[in-house]
């Protein structure tokens, strides 16, 4: 019988020889240690396009990294200059990358071991046709959330990322973008900008008891002040409304993005606050069925009412 090799099996013989100890013996540890692992990469072996995807996922798979195949796929695609794998040619997928690309490879790779979200590791992530610059901690453009823009933020990093991506895009002559903290309680800055038709945000909506519960790639590197809401993940929320009034023209509308749990929650808020003339018009589910955006409109000249907080 011919034994068959190939610079893949090699590799992946050498993942599997790490999960033994001296003697063949199993290790104490199932999960592999990244430097151990990386050093077991031969960069002399002409390697394919998908034998590296192979490859690499089989390494996050192995340290437990979600999305191995997808995460491998995108460093592996991004390298070659592919928006998506599934659109590089047969040309692409069958001839051997060079050594410099395959160290380009390894160094995003180790990135991603390190739980680093792969929109922060490939440095961009498209949003519809556009291609936006990505670092943490500014927030990463989801598939359940893209349809919303933010042009306000209280962080100076986000708001110089989305001016820089503006000016990229050459958009900035179309786009108002202002560094503000809603939970300031005053109005005054914005008066330049309204009245306005209608105000969209996307608020620190996580209850505080949730935020635990995330996922170690938003933990690690996203800015966790822009995720917790407070005990019932409403405190940022309660500010917009109350200001909302003060810049908004009459019959004008606040789109919200919450947590499923928030549109009772915020209707009963809105009814035991009638001076603010505000009630929730339209509830939208998100791509997975779950109820995530909150159309709120103003019926008339609501009063404005400048509070630091609200219970």
């Amino acid at each position: 019988m011919r034994l068959l090799t190939s610079p893949l099996r090699r590799m992946l013989l050498g993942l599997l020889n790490l999960y033994e100890g001296e003697g063949g013996s199993p290790a104490k540890c199932c999960v592999l240690n990244p430097h151990r692992l990386l050093r077991k990469q031969n960069f002399s072996a002409k390697m394919t396009a998908t034998e590296l995807v192979s490859y690499w996922r089989g390494v996050f798979e192995a340290n437990g990294i979600p999305e191995a195949q997808e995460s491998s796929e995108y460093i592996v695609s991004y390298v070659l200059g592919a928006k998506t794998f599934h659109s590089l040619g047969a040309g692409s997928l069958s001839t051997p990358l060079t050594l410099e690309q395959q160290q380009q490879i390894q160094k995003l790779s180790t990135k991603r071991l390190q739980r680093m979200p792969v929109q922060y590791v490939l440095g961009e992530w498209d949003f519809w046709e556009l291609t936006l610059k990505m670092r943490p901690p500014v927030f990463i453009p989801r598939p359940e959330t893209e349809s919303r823009v933010i042009a306000v933020d209280k962080e100076e990093a986000a708001v110089n990322l989305t001016r820089e991506n503006a000016q990229r895009l050459q958009l900035q002559d179309r786009i108002r973008i202002l560094r503000y903290n809603v939970s300031s309680g005053s109005w005054e800055q914005l008066l330049p900008w309204g009245p306005v038709d209608t105000i969209v945000s996307n608020p620190p909506y996580v209850f505080h008891g949730d935020m635990t519960h995330l996922a170690e790639e938003i933990l690690s590197y996203e800015d966790l002040g822009a995720l917790d809401g407070g005990n019932d993940g409403m405190t940022v929320i309660k500010k917009i409304l109350a200001l909302a009034p003060c810049i908004l023209k009459d019959h004008g509308s606040v789109f919200l993005e919450v947590d499923p749990r928030h549109p009772e929650m915020v209707e009963n808020w809105l009814q035991s606050h009638p001076d603010l003339s505000l009630s929730v018009s339209a509830i939208h589910k998100d791509f997975f069925g779950k109820p995530r955006f909150l159309h709120i409109q103003k019926h008339k000249a609501g009063d404005c009412i400048n509070k630091n907080s609200f219970a």
